[in-house]
């Protein structure tokens, strides 16, 4: 039995990791393809600026709904319509100018109209929200198939297809672009989407919502030492309503959670969003290292930060991951300020990438800390929580800080309020230091305690 449960949890794993760097074949292609739709299109930077913003609110917004929906229906089903939408809505983009003959999108010059314009940008908005149905499916899947002993190094290795995605998408644009040229800017569109495809049937014939599916018991039950935790009869409708209630919108520690992984997000975006920027504008790097820099904090950062992240969480701090975020926030904030007072090209580069490096440790572990403290009974809702106000930091690391560094201000105080947040985020995650590693104690009282729901 222990045997094909391990298998069945790899393959899970597997056909998660796949899925989901599928879903950002999807939604980063737009970076790559900008400056092509500026050139062909004539869109401007503040029309894509405006569609990129309301896309992250509406992608937060999703994760909350679909991280509820996750906790009562068919996660595999929502995370493979997701990615099917997500394609489709991606070929209407590509094709969009094409509708010019009835809907008057082009001008006589073949630039875009207001009416080209809105339709992208609706467009997008609605693959804001398809995107949102990719994590509450992944993180509430994990949280089934993967003992609470186990999750903070496992579901660190599913987040690493964040970058996995992220970083192949950029590859296949830019290659794209290079050979043949920017006309063919509808291209970032079609050939993602068309590979994205593949990650439905993937999806929807190699997972299962629960072990019992395939003749397994609870994932608890695979583990003597948490035996204990499982809930023996079945949950029912208005006791899933009570779990709900109380691990999550009722429990402080997942709204704590929550606020540290706004500090975070606000971090992670002002390196990775206006990393090339302030690198070029301030410290002086050429357009080309400093891209390089970026990278290199997406890839090492993002990759080898969150294993580090949750092979530590589970070797020295007895699976407690918001005792790894603590730490990980400190140490982002220290190598952000040696970064900020760095003068010689290897300490700017090295501090930034390590700031990168530590910076996604909480990334990839806030998700497993509301996983754990909700359980496997509301992990979706828990995750998209958090998920809405991480999000909701893009008004900070984005429209704030951009208007203050290109204010008389400049990247000094853009600098000061990062380092600032740093420091906020780790007091805050530091009030949980003394709470047990997951919430299935609590709920297994929440369940003693109502035996007629």
């Amino acid at each position: 039995m222990k045997k094909k449960y391990f298998l069945w949890e790899w393959r899970t794993i597997i056909c998660l990791m796949i899925g989901y760097a599928l879903f950002y074949f999807v939604r980063k292609n737009l970076s790559m393809a900008i400056p092509a739709m500026e050139a062909q299109l004539g869109l401007s930077k503040v029309q894509l600026g405006i569609f990129m913003t309301l896309n992250g609110v509406i992608y937060g917004a999703s994760r909350f709904v679909n991280g509820y929906l996750v906790d009562r229906f068919s996660r595999r089903k929502i995370m493979s319509l997701g990615l099917l939408l997500s394609a489709a809505v991606n070929f209407i983009i590509a094709f969009s100018p094409k509708m010019n003959g009835f809907l008057n999108l082009l001008d006589g010059e073949g630039k875009a109209t207001m009416g080209l314009v809105y339709l992208i940008g609706s467009l997008w908005l609605v693959n804001g929200y398809l995107q949102g149905m990719g994590v509450p499916p992944c993180v509430s899947l994990l949280s089934h198939w993967i003992r609470p002993k186990e999750l903070p190094t496992k579901q660190s290795i599913w987040n690493t297809s964040h970058s996995i995605g992220a970083g192949l998408v950029v590859l296949l644009c830019g290659f794209l672009l290079k050979t043949y040229g920017y006309s063919a800017w509808n291209l970032c569109f079609i050939v993602p989407a068309a590979i994205a495809l593949v990650g439905v049937p993937v999806i929807f014939f190699g997972i299962k919502d629960d072990p019992t599916e395939v003749g397994l018991p609870p994932v608890e039950k695979m583990d003597e030492e948490s035996a204990e935790k499982k809930a023996e009869r079945p949950i029912s409708n208005a006791l899933q309503h009570k779990i709900m209630q109380k691990m999550v919108f009722q429990n402080p520690i997942i709204w704590i959670i929550a606020l540290a992984n706004f500090c975070m997000n606000v971090i992670r975006g002002t390196i990775l969003d206006w990393g090339g920027a302030f690198l070029v504008q301030d410290k002086g790097l050429e357009i080309s290292v400093a891209g390089s820099v970026v990278g290199a904090c997406e890839l090492f950062g993002g990759i080898l930060g969150m294993l580090a992240a949750g092979w530590v969480t589970d070797r020295f701090f007895q699976h407690k991951a918001h005792r790894t975020c603590l730490v990980c926030m400190i140490l982002t904030t220290v190598c952000f300020f040696l970064f900020w007072g760095s003068t010689q090209l290897w300490a700017t580069i090295v501090f930034l990438v390590l700031s990168a490096f530590f910076i996604y440790g909480p990334q990839a572990l806030y998700g497993t800390c509301a996983s754990m403290q909700c359980t496997k009974y509301a992990a979706g809702t828990g995750n998209g929580i958090i998920g809405i106000l991480g999000y909701l930091s893009t008004f900070v690391s984005g429209i704030w800080f951009g208007h203050i560094a290109g204010s008389a201000l400049g990247w000094n105080r853009v600098y000061v309020l990062t380092i600032a947040f740093g420091v906020v985020g780790s007091i805050i995650i530091a009030l949980l230091w003394r709470i047990p590693a997951d919430g299935y104690e609590k709920v297994n009282r929440i369940i003693a305690e109502n035996p007629d729901l």
